[in-house]
């Protein structure tokens, strides 16, 4: 008579099971992460600005003033266009903002025409569906757009949804020293911004 074997799956072979899972798992997490910043540093961190040539208005968006107002300014001095859209959603200003923004919104001269706006909605969107109509109303074919330089993928994208006018995207010159965690959250934030734009397209 023979003896019959039993196998028995025992609480060794079940740990093992769940540790290689677990051991996938966290690869998996690691390629994603991976792909995200290499794709997040192609994006956000390299800079997409166009060169730069004459256009018929130089759009400023709003976000942080780190000189993009004066850069606006100084593009048109330099004779690239003759009016300067400065987006200025973001009120009560501190007394430097204040300052700065009387500044810049008073800076009209014989030659350039500067325009302060509050965009509706304030954000990317909002401005680039101001442009749209300052524009069509006033016939321009072609902007310059100045915004940070990790914001220029996602404002050219909401540009083209909003306005049917040629976008010359340029960063502010300045530089960018942040911490990785810093930079996580840069691109998580612009992450969702461009599946925001994706399903609201210019819907106001």
């Amino acid at each position: 008579m023979r003896a019959t074997t039993v196998l028995v799956r025992g609480p060794n072979r079940r740990r093992r099971r769940r540790q290689a899972l677990l051991a996938a798992a966290v690869c998996m997490v690691l390629v994603a992460t991976l792909v995200v910043g290499v794709l997040g540093y192609q994006l956000f961190t390299r800079d997409h600005s166009d060169p730069l040539r004459p256009a018929d208005a130089i759009v400023v968006l709003g976000g942080e003033h780190d000189g993009r107002e004066d850069y606006g300014l100084e593009l048109a001095a330099q004779g690239y266009a003759d009016t300067v859209l400065i987006s200025d959603p973001y009120r009560p200003y501190q007394p430097s903002e204040r300052e700065l923004m009387n500044r810049v919104c008073d800076a009209s001269t014989d030659t350039i025409e500067v325009i302060c706006f509050a965009p509706q909605p304030s954000t990317t969107r909002g401005e680039a569906m101001f442009t749209q109509q300052m524009a069509t109303a006033r016939g321009w074919r072609s902007v310059i757009v100045v915004s940070w330089r990790y914001h220029l993928v996602r404002a050219r994208y909401i540009f083209g949804q909003c306005s049917d006018r040629q976008v010359i995207m340029r960063g502010v010159p300045r530089s960018y020293a942040r911490s990785p965690e810093s930079w996580a959250y840069t691109y998580a934030y612009q992450y969702g911004g461009l599946m925001k734009a994706t399903l609201l397209g210019c819907n106001a």
